[in-house]
Parts: structure tokens; sequence; C-alpha cells
């Protein structure tokens, strides 16, 4: 049951990319009634996604209500960065009605639920929902392993096998812990690709859970937020790989941060983006570009090969400062050759 005493924060979960920054700004332009307030956790050192966030902020969702957690996992950092960060929102003159939390996409949940425990929280804030987004396109085509027995049995089998990723690993986690999962860019997957995303989840999940499609974050914020889930009083119900261990380590994962100079071309920097996930196996590249003769700042996001950008708002008075950040598993980081494509 739902403690009305306790302000609700939903958590935001999803693998890089899947569209958690768009949800929430359909959340933020949606905020029935209730005025809201955003944590966001970025990995690497550049706050892009608060940036986009801010974007939009109004009344409902002023920009001092929304707070970035820009160095660290936020599941790594609790002590240091996010209790004392929850702690300045709940201190503010007109307290939010509601709190919205986007981990960044290599965070382990669990842990974060884990967090609400803390004393100095857990007396004003309850945990009322998990939400995981989900990339039906890439989780359709296989991506992740959700069958884990097979793909023991398989490697055994051939030595030429790399290990598993431990991306599958966070996508298994996240989905485990969620109340509800959202499969997002359904308008891309299609009703074959839907389909197939839903089975991989649906035999990932511990339990029975509504996996919805999205496409573009627009969803009823009634479906989502308002669950009363309590989920820090409902851990043994969302196992982890990670369950028994003290702590864990991000360092499977790094980002560099590239500074170019202005472009004349964006289609030809996305292409250079594009060779960078073919040959170097980058996840996700983000970040604001300027472009000579315009005075907007080109927005630029990409996961894998997919790469999107667009004008998103003028510069201003602030320098004309472009700068990618760069994700990838840490045996790919590899910053010289990044910036010998990306700088090119």
């Amino acid at each position: 049951m739902t403690d009305l005493t306790k302000t609700p924060v939903t958590v935001i979960t999803g693998f890089l990319g899947a569209g958690k920054t768009t949800l929430i700004r359909h959340l933020m332009l949606h905020p029935q009634g209730k005025r809201l307030a955003v944590l966001v956790n970025e990995f690497g050192t550049m706050g892009v996604d608060g940036e986009i966030l801010k974007s939009c902020a109004d009344e409902n969702c002023p920009a001092e209500n929304i707070m970035e957690l820009s160095n660290g996992c936020i599941c790594c950092t609790v002590a240091d960065d996010f209790i004392p960060t929850l702690e300045r929102l709940m201190a503010m003159p007109v307290k939010p009605d509601h709190i919205l939390i986007e981990t960044s996409g290599l965070a382990l949940p669990k842990p974060l639920l884990k967090a609400f425990d803390w004393p100095a929280i857990r007396s004003r804030i309850t945990v009322d929902g998990v939400i995981a987004l989900a990339d039906a396109e890439a989780v359709a085509a296989g991506r992740f392993a959700p069958d884990e027995e097979a793909v023991e049995a398989q490697r055994a089998a051939d030595d030429s096998l790399d290990h598993e990723t431990p991306l599958s690993e966070v996508f298994e986690d996240q989905i485990a812990c969620a109340d509800i999962v959202l499969l997002s860019k359904a308008d891309l997957a299609g009703e074959e690709g839907l389909a197939a995303a839903r089975a991989v989840i649906e035999a990932e999940a511990p339990r029975k859970l509504p996996i919805l499609p999205l496409t573009d974050g627009v969803i009823d914020p009634r479906v989502i937020l308002g669950l009363g889930a309590a989920a820090e009083d409902d851990l043994a119900a969302r196992p982890s790989h990670h369950d028994g261990a003290d702590d864990h380590e991000h360092d499977d994962f790094d980002s560099v941060v590239i500074e170019l100079a202005e472009i004349a071309d964006p289609a030809e920097l996305a292409a250079r983006i594009e060779r960078l996930a073919r040959e170097q196996n980058i996840l996700r590249v983000k970040g604001h570009v300027a472009v000579a003769g315009k005075p907007m700042r080109l927005l630029v996001q990409a996961v894998g090969e997919r790469v999107r950008h667009q004008y998103d708002r003028p510069w201003g008075d602030g320098p004309r400062a472009s700068r990618l950040v760069v994700i990838a598993e840490h045996d790919d980081i590899d910053e010289i050759a990044i910036r010998a494509v990306l700088a090119a």
C-alpha cells in the first residue's frame, strides 16, 4: 500500500540509447498537475541528457529541479552523491510531488533500490516503481543472450567464441528489477519485431510483467506513475546477478570526451560515427556540435550505427564548444583512433 506521506520516486532504467531521456521529456510535458523533479545520472563527464531536459523545463519542472550526477555510476556513489542530491531536492522551498530518476545505461538498479533503505531518506521517499526501457529492434535482433545455459553450451563447444559481454548481464538485471517494461522504438521494430522482443523479455523476467510498446517516448503517464510498488520493500522479488556482492565496478566500460572544431556537414559527421561503430565497436555517442553558419546547437545521439541529429536550441552568448561523449567497452576505447575518425 502506498504511504501518502512519502514522496514517490520512479526509477527509469534501460540500456544505452533505449529512450529514457525521451520518455522523461514526455512526462515533463504531461505532468498530470504534479510538480516534478528529475535526477539524471550520466556515464561520462558531460551532462548531455541534463541539458536536453533543461531545455524543456517549465513551472511544473523548473530547471532547478533537474539535477545531475555526472561522474560515476549512480549505484556506486550512493553515500557521496546520490543521497545528498535527493536530500537537496527534498529541502527545496517547494517540495516536488514526484521524482524521476534516469539511471545511466550501465547502472544496476537493485543496488540503487537498496539505497532507499538509508535512514536519511527512508521515512520521506518511496520507490513508486521501476520502469525498464528496452530497444525493441535490438532485442528482437538477438543482441542479448536470454538463455545463459545455451550460450555456455555453445561456448564450451567452440573455443573460438568470445566470452559473453557484460552488457547482457546489465540488461538481465534491469528486466529482473522492473515493474513495467517498455519496448521503445516500436515503430522501427514492427509487429514481428515486437513479438520477438516480448518473447525474449518474458523468458528473462523472474515474474510476469506488463510489456508495452513505446514510440518517441509517448505513453499515458497514468500507466507508469502512481504504481505504489514500494520497491525498496520488495527486493526479494527482484533477483540480480550481483546478489550477495558487497559492491560492483564498471571497469568493463569507459568513455572519452572528444572536442571538435566547427563542422560543415552534419551528414558527414554521422557517417564518421557510423564508421566508429563498425570499426571500433563503439556503443554510444552523444553531445552537441557547432555547425558553420548555424546559430543553433546540433544535438547528436547515436546507438551503434544508428545516428540521429537535430538542432535543439541557440548557442546564445556562451562558447560554441563542440563536444561528443563516446562510450564503449573498456577494451575497445582507443582515444587516439576515435579522435582521428571524428576529427578527420
